[in-house]
């Protein structure tokens, strides 16, 4: 018998027909299958240790030095700015080529925990929590992906131990703002394509033929945050961009593949109905509100750069794209919407011009391999390390051991996708375009290594997902597929390298926070000439 469901079930997981409450329940497809953590203590005991961890290694000495370094020297005078007018004012530069949400934390930051511009730790507070987050969410994000406490807890480790973003979270830049923001947009997609899946699970347990078509399952409140959070990642960098797009893509396309787990024949119908159509509210309009909302000081304000200006121009502009000019008749939108527009399209003509050398900048056919880290702060002229020439360096740059395994990772991870079809690793590989491929539309530009930023915790996923492979499966299934002594071969590798990740992240803990030591000992960090 064919359970009638109603057009619309607010919660599925909640629908019971009285007359059918003694029905057996139908078999669900494995791919459709909720997945119940046997002991969430565990999870809960990990995500204090890696809350410990995170916090210690971000924290630490986190004032010193005490004044700005790098690209310091913008955003905390401009989230000051921030705080006093709502928007920044413009001096001493032409005009602010970055979206105003990361200054905001900054700005915030300074204000709450330090003494405005005069306190290096108070504007780098922001930076070091949103930093420790991401590990967290490592954790969480990498325990649903694999089903896993044990290897939710090596993802979030090695987060922990990944020497650029701790240099990220302990300086007031903006790329650490944009990893957490991408990272937890693509986190909430996953917990979204969970509910959806339990939901069809559901419907299938109760009888239901979802044959000809699928009801509405209700909302999505997950879809929706990561709407929010993808606005807040391009209200951040506008390089968050390229992973709203992808990953756009990538769940509507999770959608199609649990229609048709769940035996849908209509597929792409039920996918247009049912997925593409409703997200373009979650997915579309609630970033593009997000993004405006966070640039409200901005439209409050009458004297930012370019707000007046749909008041002496026309309702046409034209857009340059590939040397092609594109008319826009726009006059239908708010005039400072308009103004928010050109000035959008200044920052990334700005931006996409920008081919100045710099001492540091690097291209991205290096940065897999840590070709030209970027130095942000080195004084090599004191005399208390008990040496006759001493070193205080803060170098960007990842842990060698760890990023060394990305190249091979990432052709493993395709080979993998390619024979088994397995979703995480297609989910690394968009990443991976958006956050590596995306830099080579314009190899004139400068650019630098922390460009990786907000790839690297999907980096991170692929090793994670390579490791427990190499792990194997348990003993008990050990016993009876692959043998006890392929599970302790796998335990013995998984353990000496992580092993030998923890102790190179511990050996370049003083290069990457300006922990004084001998001119020899920093120069026995320096791998590679590349890297002095």
């Amino acid at each position: 018998m064919t359970a009638t469901l109603p057009e619309w079930i607010p919660f599925p997981e909640a629908y019971e027909d009285p007359a059918e409450l003694d029905r057996p329940r139908q078999p669900v497809p494995h791919a459709l299958r909720r997945w119940e953590d046997p002991r969430p203590w565990v999870a809960w005991l990990i995500c204090a240790a890696l809350t410990i961890a995170a916090g210690f290694t971000r924290f630490w000495g986190l004032g010193f030095p005490n004044k700005k370094i790098f690209d310091e020297a913008y955003y905390p005078v401009e989230g000051q700015e921030l705080l006093r007018f709502g928007y920044e004012d413009n001096r001493g530069y032409t005009f602010i080529v970055h979206p105003p949400l990361g200054k905001w934390l900054i700005g915030w930051s300074s204000d709450l925990f330090g003494n405005g511009l005069q306190d290096a730790f108070g504007w780098r507070v922001a930076p070091a929590f949103f930093g420790s987050l991401s590990v967290l969410l490592m954790f969480w994000i990498a325990r649903r992906l694999f089903r896993s406490n044990l290897f939710g807890a090596i993802a979030g480790g090695l987060m922990v131990v990944e020497g650029m973003s701790l240099v990220l979270a302990r300086t007031a830049i903006l790329d650490v703002f944009l990893q957490f923001f991408v990272l937890a947009a693509f986190g909430a997609l996953v917990y979204d394509r969970d509910q959806m899946r339990a939901r069809l699970a559901r419907l299938i347990e109760d009888g239901a033929d979802l044959s000809q078509g699928v009801p509405s399952l209700g909302p999505r409140p997950w879809r929706l945050l990561a709407g929010v959070l993808f606005g807040l990642a391009c209200a951040t960098k506008w390089t968050a961009l390229s992973f709203f797009v992808l990953f756009w893509l990538l769940s509507l396309l999770w959608d199609r593949g649990a229609y048709k787990a769940a035996g849908v024949t209509r597929r792409f119908r039920a996918t247009v109905r049912r997925s593409w159509l409703p997200s373009l509210g979650s997915l579309g309009i609630v970033p593009i509100a997000t993004y405006l909302f966070c640039y409200t000081g901005w439209f409050v304000g009458e004297n930012g750069w370019n707000r007046h200006w749909a008041d002496s121009h026309g309702t046409v502009g034209h857009l340059h794209v590939l040397g092609m000019s594109i008319p826009l008749w726009w006059g239908w939108v708010p005039g400072p919407i308009r103004s928010l527009g050109q000035y959008t399209y200044e920052a990334y003509t700005f931006h996409e011009s920008l081919s100045s050398p710099h001492a540091y900048g690097s291209g991205p056919w290096s940065w897999l391999v840590l070709g030209r880290p970027v130095d942000f702060y080195y004084n090599g002229n004191g005399h208390d390390c008990g040496a006759s020439a001493c070193s205080r360096e803060v170098l960007l740059i990842g842990t060698p051991l760890l990023w060394w395994a990305f190249v091979p990772m990432l052709l493993w991870l395709a080979w993998h996708y390619i024979s088994t079809r397995d979703w995480r690793a297609a989910a690394v590989w968009v990443a991976f375009l958006a956050g590596w491929g995306v830099w080579f539309q314009d190899l004139k530009r400068t650019k630098f290594l922390f460009y990786m930023a907000p790839l690297i915790p999907f980096l991170i996923f692929g090793l994670t997902l390579a490791l427990g492979v190499l792990l194997g499966p348990g003993l008990r299934r050990s016993a009876e597929q692959v043998g006890v002594k392929r599970r302790r071969w796998g335990i013995a590798g998984v353990s000496v390298y992580l092993g030998l990740v923890v102790v190179d992240f511990a050996w370049m803990w003083s290069i990457l926070t300006g922990t004084v030591t001998s001119y020899d000992v920093w120069h026995a960090h320096m791998w590679l000439p590349s890297w002095v």
